[in-house]
């Protein structure tokens, strides 16, 4: 006669039971990695942008600091306008801060970025990881991956690059 050999129900109990407290403990710490990673992922690019535009002003300086200019050469592709302190404010003709829109906002970024930029738009939609919109004179980026309302702010009178992560 053969003896089937497997597992007790109590053990397998035991086992549930273990994986069901590591399942309690875990899954928090996985939300909170995810939610870390996305503000990672808000900070580096806030940072990379402000680079970006701190690169055009060193560009301009090198350039003789001629006040508000179109097209600084030697930045990217020579698109990036400027304004008389030097901090870009637009790549389609816009030299005056006072004056930017948030298509000029979405144009920077993609000046400024360039080709590895995250994707941004004036208007929600898929693909796209910062909308796009303008309040008080400064662009604002808003994350879109999560509901948070995390964004990134540019001042383009100042040059400041600042974040906001709830």
């Amino acid at each position: 006669m053969k003896r089937e050999t497997g597992f007790t129900l109590i053990e397998l109990v035991v086992v549930i039971v273990i994986l069901g407290i590591l399942a309690a403990f875990a899954l928090p710490r996985f939300a909170r990695l995810s939610d870390a990673a996305h503000q990672s992922s808000v900070k580096g690019t806030a940072s990379a942008l402000g680079s970006a535009v701190a690169l055009v002003r060193s560009q301009w300086t090198a350039n003789g600091a001629p006040g508000a200019m179109q097209n600084v050469q030697g930045f990217g592709e020579n698109v990036v306008d400027v304004g008389a302190d030097g901090w870009p404010t637009g790549v389609s003709g816009n030299t005056d801060p006072a004056a930017i829109t948030a298509t000029d906002c979405a144009q920077l970024w993609g000046a400024l970025l360039q080709a590895n930029g995250p994707k941004v738009s004036t208007t929600a939609g898929t693909g796209i990881d910062y909308l796009v919109s303008l309040s008080g004179g400064n662009c604002y980026f808003t994350y879109q991956a999560t509901t948070a309302g995390d964004y990134i702010e540019y001042d383009p009178n100042t040059g400041a690059v600042t974040t906001l992560i709830h």
